[in-house]
């Protein structure tokens, strides 16, 4: 049975303590110029600032194609929209309906308008930010904890508990096709292509089927355990996924080969993002911060701090701006309490 990223512990990723180094792991000689320009440019963008965006944990973030708003998905079972204005999000709406946890939500790949969640009350819900309405509710099977939008819009595959991914017409709202797979099926994706379909799961492999067909093509051995999340490059020329063993894994789109691995965590891998130009790579795990590393090299370019677990990271799709969200407590009142913020790192030291 899958679980959502955000719901995992050590536990529950098959691991009860730091992470190991793969031995296919290696580590490049200096700095290229690439990372020494960041860390230049992080070293007076080195501030994260927190928003208020929910009454509980907030389980995904993620940016609108023209970055001018970013949505958040809680426990509460809302979803939140901010605006980006200069150096801090406003907050736009809230966005009720949903009668279980919001999951995992994502933006339509070309409409700055559009974003769909997939929540635990068997409902994936589209909403349109223009007139804060819910456009579309699509019923569906189980309890949804996994939502990608396909590249050209047209469809969105939603994952629930019981491992069935469903293909939803983003236009008509009716289901094209459903898959029931025999393996726990972690989180989903399609190639920048739109040609073919990727799933993580549970006993380290990635599965790759052709689209629309959803044929097998091929079933990657990726990790020794638990592989957790995956995610494409925005330049076609990369996937990451990261795993219960502390590894981020880099692969070669065209080749299916891993190119190298990322091994500074020592938690379960539980979210990856890549920024707009494909250079950096963020991830996160119950390690207190997010390592963000050069994506050609491995190198550590910086790392963010955290209080606590980090259950989502996303780069801004044209700056070198990263939200993400913790497991954050409001420690003023209530040590117990969830704060329900979204941060953004990388703002003026003096902002």
């Amino acid at each position: 049975m899958a679980v959502p990223a955000a719901a995992m512990g050590p536990s529950a990723l098959g691991q009860s303590g730091p992470g190991s180094m793969a031995p296919w792991c290696s580590v490049s000689s200096g700095p290229s110029r690439y990372v020494l320009g960041m860390q230049e440019l992080f070293r007076g963008h080195s501030k994260t600032r927190e928003f208020l965006a929910h009454s509980a944990k907030v389980h995904s973030v993620a940016w609108s194609c023209d970055g001018r708003r970013l949505a958040s998905g809680s426990f509460d079972k809302t979803a939140s929209v901010f605006l980006l204005e200069k150096d801090r999000l406003v907050k736009e709406n809230n966005y009720r309906g949903h009668g279980d946890s919001v999951d995992q939500l994502c933006w339509h790949p070309s409409n700055p308008d559009l974003f769909v969640t997939a929540s635990g009350d068997k409902t994936i819900r589209i909403w349109d930010v223009r007139t804060t309405k819910c456009i579309a509710t699509v019923n569906t099977k189980g309890e949804n904890i996994n939502i990608c939008w396909s590249p050209d819009g047209q469809t969105i595959a939603v994952g629930n508990k019981d491992d069935v991914v469903t293909f939803i017409d983003a236009k008509t709202h009716r289901s094209k096709a459903e898959e029931q797979f025999k393996f726990e099926v972690n989180e989903i994706s399609w190639n920048n292509d739109n040609n073919m379909f990727f799933l993580t799961n549970g006993n380290g492999c990635i599965n790759i089927l052709s689209y629309p067909e959803l044929k097998p093509v091929q079933s990657i051995n990726a990790h020794p355990s638990n592989c957790i999340c995956i995610k494409f490059d925005p330049m076609g020329k990369y996937f990451a996924t990261g795993s219960a063993d502390a590894l981020v894994s880099l692969w070669d789109v065209d080749e299916l080969v891993c190119v190298r691995c990322f091994s500074r965590l020592d938690w379960p891998v539980r979210t990856l993002s890549f920024s707009h130009d494909g250079k950096m790579l963020a991830s996160a795990s119950e390690d207190h911060f997010i390592d963000i590393a050069e994506v050609e090299t491995g190198d550590k370019l910086w790392e963010v701090q955290c209080e606590s677990p980090t259950f989502t990271v996303a780069w801004h799709p044209k700056r070198p701006l990263l939200a993400f969200a913790c497991d954050d407590k409001d420690g003023k009142y209530d040590s117990s309490r969830e704060a329900g913020t979204v941060k953004l790192f990388g703002l003026p030291n003096d902002s």
